[in-house]
Parts: C-alpha cells; sequence; structure tokens
C-alpha cells in the first residue's frame, strides 16, 4: 500500500464511522489536558468529516469537563482503533466549540430525539449525585447545554499491525501543503 493509499483509506474509515453506528470507528477516544495539566481521555461519537478540510464534528455537554479543557487548551487528539482490522489511526489537531451558532444549530437539527435527550440531564454532568438519574425524556430540553466540537486536524498518524511487518504512516499539514512519510512502527 503507498502512502496516498493509507491516507485514502484513513478518510474511508473516518466517513464510514460517522455513518456506519456498527464500525469501530464510530465511537473514537478524545485526549484533551485538564485543568491541572494531566491528560483526560473520553469516548465520543463520531458525527461528522469533512475529508476537504480534515474537520471531524463531535457533540457535547457543554457542561462538561472535556469542554472546559477545551476552553482552556484548545489543542486535542482523536484515537481510533479497528481491533479486527488491526488499525489505529490518531489525530491532532485544534478544536473550535460552537453552542449558539449555525454550526451548533445545524448539528442540533442533524440529531435523533433519542441523543438530544441526553443534553437535557440534570444536574450537569460530573456531579457528584446519590442516586443515578432518570434518563431525561424532553429532546427538546437539552439545546442549551448541547455544543458541536469541531476538530481540525493537522497531523494524522495511521499503525497497521500485521504479521508480515507492522507499518506506521504520518501525514501533516501543518506546514500548508501535505507532507508524508513512513515511521519505524
Amino acid at each position: 500500500m503507498t502512502l496516498e493509499e493509507v491516507l485514502g483509506n484513513a478518510f474511508g474509515l473516518l466517513a464510514r464511522g460517522v455513518a456506519d453506528r456498527r464500525s469501530a470507528f464510530h465511537t473514537p477516544t478524545l485526549a484533551t489536558v485538564g485543568a491541572d495539566g494531566a491528560p483526560e481521555a473520553r469516548t465520543l461519537v463520531l458525527r461528522g468529516f469533512d475529508p476537504a478540510t480534515r474537520l471531524i464534528r463531535l457533540h457535547s455537554d457543554a457542561r462538561s469537563g472535556k469542554v472546559a479543557s477545551l476552553a482552556r487548551e484548545p489543542r486535542a487528539q482523536l484515537h481510533l482503533y479497528d481491533a479486527k482490522a488491526k488499525l489505529q489511526l490518531r489525530l491532532s489537531g485544534r478544536t473550535a466549540v460552537h453552542a449558539s451558532d449555525e454550526v451548533a444549530d445545524a448539528a442540533w437539527r442533524g440529531s435523533r430525539d433519542f441523543s438530544r435527550m441526553c443534553y437535557a440531564v440534570e444536574p450537569a454532568p460530573g456531579t457528584p449525585i446519590e442516586v443515578p438519574p432518570a434518563a431525561p425524556r424532553d429532546a427538546e430540553g437539552g439545546r442549551a447545554n448541547f455544543v458541536a466540537i469541531l476538530l481540525r486536524f493537522e497531523t494524522l498518524e495511521a499503525l497497521e499491525l500485521a504479521a508480515e511487518g507492522h507499518r506506521r504512516a504520518r501525514f501533516d499539514w501543518r506546514g500548508g501543503a501535505l507532507q508524508a512519510s513512513w515511521l519505524v512502527p
């Protein structure tokens, strides 16, 4: 496989991760830096991908710790792994959190009622409670808590594990033009 084919495959898998909830890439791990400087990682749902702009869309509750972390430090990394294919992708870049704008409104309109209900949970995510709260039933009540997170990745690393030899490739857009290279796995 050439570097161009590796990148094309990665982009195809990201697009499939958005469209197919059974895809291993549907639920990536987002890594951020917490207020204390420690790494934080959590699983989200891949909601959108634009290969032309290298833009990934994720959704979150505005009251969550990850949104506060991204406000302090917008750099983040998305980790995706398909155990069956033995393929890992790491996408690093900068995020932008959209709450009350066209991006968030479009993302909200494109969400299913079941997903919308999650943002109506009370109290806020991460709040200590005595017992788990009942599932919210109001599909519109969580709009004020909903945000769309856009991650424009500047680097993408792909690692394929194989008995005949592991392969690792790096794609870097930080200088403007794409720089692609093989790396030692």
